[in-house]
């Protein structure tokens, strides 16, 4: 395990981090005391999927029919607020 002084880890930070970065672990010293380490990162998990989470916002089968289902022509004439350019 390296160490070194706040001073080094100041002026030689890039190189430390790709030192990090392949698998080592460094020591910060204030003098000959170690105050900090450094060492890398661990990804974030990911969340894990909760089947069922969403369960309460599916449709019913007569709400997903209303959605699927053809406009009236009294519903297209009101959708486009004009009824003479849904009969041409």
């Amino acid at each position: 395990m390296k160490s070194v002084t706040i001073h080094e880890a100041k002026t030689q930070l890039s190189r430390l981090i790709r030192e990090i970065e392949a698998g080592g672990e460094i020591i910060i010293r204030r003098g000959k005391e170690p105050v900090a380490r450094l060492i890398a990162e661990k990804p974030a998990a990911k969340p894990k999927r909760k089947p069922g989470q969403w369960a309460d916002l599916r449709l019913s089968a007569e709400e997903n029919a209303l959605l699927v289902a053809p406009m009236t022509e009294e519903e297209l004439a009101d959708w486009y607020g004009n009824d003479e350019d849904i009969k041409a």
